[in-house]
Parts: structure tokens; sequence; C-alpha cells
């Protein structure tokens, strides 16, 4: 190994045989020498403490720290823990065990994931679904300190929440863009993997590279999330790596790593992180509004379930469904429409379109290209706030309700069209009842739900006579749960 500034080459004399070492007045004996009259750790403790050991040069010098290190070191300090505990109900595994556990018997069960400190005032980013249905959140720090945290708010479309500890003087993590990168980059993916079986708070540090970007990855069964236009690497994200950063080569912040994909759990090359500049903008939404503001066009689209890879490339995609009086059908959009630019790119497949959804705000334009029996047409949509979002509220107890109006039907893509939509639901009566935002209740005993202002009026009539029973819809299965009217 060649050393700069130094003409010799090749390996150095080490240890207690380094040339040039200061002799003692002694009878002429070098340090060392002396050491090996003693015994024990005190030869050693010498050995060490002489001038040669001390003055023996380095043979690698500042080459030890690579680029990789400074960068990690960078973002380090800002990467945290996020631990919860939530609550789920047992499933039975086994013919016993249905037997032996109650029938909606609950248990605690503990979570872990990552998040990165964006404000020294304390606010975090992670994943939507690290925290997703938790009742208790604790922070902790590199340096070992614990806090309480209480979400802010988190967006099951984009897979990014933000909590808040209440304290100061927070390392804050670089930010970058994701916008700079480029298939092959060295890139770092910093989180806690399996962090439950290790006994430090230290984040781990994995490297690789840019293996492509703008991925859209399709939805599997049960995600609520959409993964899209992702940055994919093969860095190694395991499990309690979700939620944490995404470091470029200079030490900055351009993606929250999600998802893998794998066949055994574990990392297998293929992990993906949310660019940077979406977990940002939705993180600024929900810690000064605690919701995102997304715009609505009130179109519906066509999503083939696809049995081989061919749906990844497809002549555009079908318009199947408008909403009454929406953006779309204000722009002239009709069924049948074929899709096959957005904004004059390409649209190959429907997760292009929802791409293009997912970062629209209100007032946004979208230009749209279409074929249609007459040929091709170029048309424009407003975006316009969600129906949910103007809808009028109904509270009751802590559950807030909507009714179920065509338009609301459209952007939620319900099943029946008529009831009262469940937007937000406390987590003790999620629990008691089994309901959650996104359900729609049809009906309580035998009078049926038209809309939201009925279900309180309801409920208040069966007040103190005993049970009712609440019929809901959740996508295209119907629940129910028994609730105590007088409770």
């Amino acid at each position: 190994m060649k050393r700069s500034g130094h003409g010799r080459t090749g390996p150095q004399p080490h240890g207690n045989h380094a040339a040039a070492a200061p002799r003692t007045a002694r009878g002429g004996d070098t340090p060392a020498r002396a050491a090996v009259r003693l015994c024990g750790r005190a030869a050693l403790a010498v050995a060490l403490a002489s001038p040669a050991a001390a003055q023996r040069p380095d043979p690698i010098g500042n080459q030890r720290r690579s680029v990789i290190g400074q960068a990690a070191a960078r973002v380090a300090p800002s990467v945290v823990s996020v631990n919860v505990i939530r609550r789920q109900r047992a499933t039975p595994r086994t013919v016993w065990e249905q037997y032996l556990i109650p029938r909606g018997y609950e248990q605690r069960v503990e979570g872990l994931g990552t998040g990165f400190i964006v404000s020294a005032a304390g606010l975090i980013i992670t994943n939507q679904h690290v925290v997703a249905g938790a009742e208790q959140i604790i922070v902790t720090l590199r340096d070992g300190r614990e806090f309480p945290a209480r979400l802010l708010g988190e967006d099951g479309a984009t897979d990014i929440a933000v909590v808040k500890v209440d304290t100061i003087g927070l390392p804050v993590a670089p930010i970058g863009t994701s916008r700079s990168l480029g298939i092959g980059d060295w890139v770092i993916a910093i989180g806690n993997p399996y962090g439950y079986v290790i006994g430090n708070s230290e984040p781990t540090v994995t490297a690789g590279v840019v293996s492509a970007l703008g991925r859209d990855i399709l939805p599997s069964e049960g995600q609520s999330g959409l993964y899209v236009d992702m940055i994919q690497t093969d860095a190694a994200i395991n499990p309690g790596n979700s939620g944490g950063p995404l470091v470029n080569a200079d030490g900055e912040v351009v993606g929250v790593n999600a998802s893998i994909l794998t066949q055994s759990g574990g990392n297998v090359g293929l992990g993906f992180a949310i660019p940077i500049e979406r977990a940002m903008r939705v993180a600024t939404d929900l810690a000064t509004a605690g919701r995102v503001r997304r715009g609505w066009v009130g179109v519906e689209v066509s999503e083939p379930r696809p049995t081989s890879g061919g749906w990844r490339n497809q002549p555009g995609v079908t318009v199947v469904r408008l909403a009454p009086g929406g953006p779309g059908a204000e722009a002239g959009l009709q069924p049948g429409d074929v899709i096959d630019q957005l904004d004059g790119q390409v649209v190959r497949n429907f997760l292009r379109w929802e791409r293009a959804l997912l970062d629209l705000r209100p007032g946004d334009t979208l230009a749209v290209s279409v074929r249609r029996v007459g040929g091709a047409q170029t048309l424009v949509i407003r975006a316009a706030d969600l129906p949910s979002e103007t809808a009028a509220r109904v509270s009751l107890r802590d559950v807030t309700l909507i009714t179920v109006t065509p338009a609301i039907r459209a952007e939620r893509r319900l099943g029946t069209s008529q009831g009262a939509l469940v937007v937000t639901v406390g987590p003790e009566t999620a629990r008691r009842l089994g309901i959650q935002p996104g359900d729609v209740i049809l009906q309580i005993n035998t009078v049926v739900v038209t809309n939201a202002e009925q279900v309180a009026q309801v409920i208040g009539y069966f007040g103190g006579k005993g049970q009712v029973r609440l019929f809901f819809q959740r996508g295209f299965r119907v629940m129910y749960a028994d609730v105590w009217a007088g409770s």
C-alpha cells in the first residue's frame, strides 16, 4: 500500500520493533526491552506506553474513513428506534386454541421500526404501517434516551406518519433530493433491523447502490398504501428498518425505507424507499393539519387483476365510471375513454394513473390525452378537494361519520350507494366493536341507514333500552357488531 506524503512503501514496522526508538538512560536498553523484565499486565502497559508505539505511523491514515462511513456518521445521530404497543385479536391456530381462546380475546403485541428526526423540536418521520393501531409509542434515541411520543398524523396512501416527542435540541437529519439520484449511485440504509434482539440503540448501517428509479409496485392483498415511483436498492433492508432513512453518498436523506420483496421474510436485495420529496410534503401536511390535502378528479379506471406480466405494458387505462358533477365529468371525460397520456407521459398501466393522483393537490391541473370513437382528444382536469374532506360530519362519542353520496362512493370506491361512512374511530370503540375507518354502517337492528344523522338518531332512540345490532360493510363483506346503546 502506498501512502501519500511518505517515501517508503509496503508494510511498515509495528509492535515493539519500530526503527529509531529512543534509548533509555539505563544500560542503553529500549523501553520495550526493559518491559520484558516485568511481568503480566505491567509489561503490556509499559510496552504500549513507549514512545515508539505512540509515534508509530498509521499505515492507513485518513483513508480509514470511507465516503460511506462519513455519510453514515452525518445522518446516524438523527436516526431513532420507534417502539410501539398495540392490541390485536388473537387468532386460533389449532383446534384446541379454538376452544381455549375466548371469542374476541385481545393480546398486547410489541412492534419495532425506525424513524428519523426532521425538527430539533422533536418531529420524527416514520412509516404509517409502523405506528398503525398503536396505543403506545416510545422513541429511543441513538444515545439510549427514551421519550414517549404522540402521533400527529398518518397517511395510509403514502405509508408516511409523523410522531412528536416533547424535547428540544435534537440532531436533525440533512435532507437531500431523490431527483439527483442515478442508477448505480451509492446509497446507505440506516435503521434497526431485528432491533428487539440487539442490546443497544446504535442504528445499523448497510450500503448498496440505486438499482432502479421510478418503480411502481403491484399492491399485495390487504395493502392500504400505494408504493409508486419508488427508489429500488440492494442495500440490506430487513424487518425493523421500516421508516428509516435512505442516504446518498453526501450524507443526505433521499428516501424513507418502506418495503422489500421477499419470499423468506429477510433481505434478498430488493428494497424500496419512498422519495424524500413526497415524504416531506406529506409530513408537512400531517404536522400542521393532521391530514393530507389531496386532490380529487372523480374518475375511476379499470384495474385488471394480473394473471401474467402482460398487465405492465397495456395501451392506456380505460375509464369505467365518473362521479356525477366531478372534475373529470366537467372536463369532458366519458366512460369508455382510454387514457394513454398524462401531462405528456405515456400511461402503460393503472399504477401510472395512481402515481399521478397520489401527488395531486386541489387546484392542480392534469392534462389527459384520451382515445375514443371519433379520434384522440386532450382534456384538462382541475383537481378539487376530496368530497369526504368537505362533507358535513356527525360525531357520535368517539366515532365520526359522513353520509355516503355518489361522489364519496366514487372517491372511496365503496360497494354501496348509501349509508354512513366511518371517518375516524377511537381505539377503545374500534377494539370493542371491530369497526375501523372506511367501514360503512348500513343498518341498525331493522332500520336501514341512509345518512350519517340517522345513526345518531337511532342510537339515541335505543339509548338505555339494551343491546342493538350494528351491520356494516367493509369492502364487499357485510359484518355486524352488538353494542349496548345505553353505554
